[in-house]
């Protein structure tokens, strides 16, 4: 992710040139000295530093980006806070509700500009989606359906814990798929669909034991490789949720589906910069899914690439995310998702973990539809 994140401070200045601020690539950091120092040479860092307390204490840094496992994302926005920091931090927000919100308590006390990296949201058919949902071209709502399927840790001699496995380490991620890949189908889901307001849910750790990487010890897996939930919106409507590290031949399938009343939407990340969109309004001997592709210039933030019909990745999404920060810097309003934004997706995470330990429907206390001031 400092890759990725890095590409998209070095792409905005190029792309974005209108923004009154730029980034400016200071330090980065890391534990080793030898593969940070590479890292700063070969993106263009000014600097680097080895202790991440370091580069808080620094009165050159503006703003901090959190790129760290889940176990350190809390220390780390809470001394940047403390220290009067801007903060970027990648998804989840937090290992649990607890540190989350004190994250949350942190920013509002400083009052310093935050946002959580879900990406997912500026890739722009999924930004044209939003436009169309909050169009009201769907009518009621009565269902959204989204899964996120991966097959990388259907192997029982792999490792937990380390650099590497440190996302199947429970103390490290705090959970498996729900916190790595299912939040993103929450925030994705509320950003469109609204708040979630409770939740049923189902988890399987397939491979009970692994040798933890640091210590060489046989030990209890205790993050969650299937979760399966369905929820109520507060609008009304039902939610069906899938994500697994099981299934095979799947890489990275986000998918992603809403039907409304009047319309139908679904988008796809294999294929991202395609929507496709039901309009039940259509003649009926026309009437049938349409395929949108995304690259037309009055779509949204295709006017600052390429001619039509020329696609963009997953990259361009954090380019994307950069500029709406640097944005929001001039308008001084909130670049969401917010730390409180993320805090609620968070809520959802915490009541589906609970709910499949309890084998009961738990109530998620979400306030999304909330006007939120980061500041109050």
């Amino acid at each position: 992710m400092g890759r990725t994140h890095s590409n998209g401070y070095k792409r905005v200045p190029n792309f974005f040139p209108e923004l009154l601020y730029q980034p400016v690539l200071k330090a980065v950091c890391s534990r080793s000295k030898d593969k940070v120092e590479a890292f700063a040479q070969q993106w263009g860092y000014e600097s680097y530093e080895t202790d991440w307390k370091a580069l808080i204490a620094r009165s050159d840094i503006d703003a901090i980006d959190i790129c760290t496992p889940n176990n350190m994302h809390a220390e780390i926005a809470i001394a940047a806070a403390e220290a009067g920091k801007m903060i970027l931090c990648e998804k989840p927000l937090a290992r649990t509700l607890g540190e989350a919100q004190q994250m949350v308590d942190a920013v509002k006390k400083a009052k310093v500009k935050n946002t959580v990296w879900y990406n997912y949201r500026r890739l722009p058919a999924v930004t044209l989606a939003k436009k169309i949902v909050d169009s009201g071209k769907l009518g009621k709502i009565f269902h959204y359906r989204s899964n996120f399927l991966q097959d990388w840790t259907i192997n029982e001699n792999l490792p937990q814990g380390g650099r590497a496995f440190w996302r199947m380490d429970a103390d490290a991620a705090g959970s498996g798929v729900t916190g790595d890949l299912l939040a993103h189908c929450i925030d994705t889901a509320m950003w469109l669909n609204g708040g979630i307001k409770d939740v049923s849910a189902v988890t399987e750790t397939f491979v009970k034991q692994r040798i933890h990487e640091d210590t060489g010890i046989l030990q209890q897996v205790k993050i969650d490789d299937a979760c399966i939930f369905h929820c109520h919106f507060e609008n009304g409507s039902l939610g069906l949720f899938e994500s697994t590290r099981y299934a095979r031949g799947h890489k990275a399938l986000y998918t992603f589906e809403i039907n409304g009343e009047q319309g139908s939407l679904r988008w796809d990340l294999h294929d991202l910069n395609r929507l496709e969109y039901f309009n039940n309004a259509d003649d009926s001997s026309v009437r049938g899914w349409r395929s949108i592709h995304v690259t037309d210039g009055d779509q949204p933030y295709m006017n600052k690439w390429w001619v039509p019909g020329l696609s963009i990745g997953y990259e361009h999404s954090f380019v994307h995310q950069v500029a709406d920060f640097l944005r929001s810097l001039e308008t001084n309003e909130p670049c969401a998702p917010t730390f409180q934004d993320a805090l609620e997706t968070q809520k959802v995470c915490e009541a589906v973990l609970v709910s499949a330990s309890s084998k009961s429907w738990q109530e998620t206390k979400v306030r999304w539809d909330t006007p939120i001031d980061q500041f109050s």
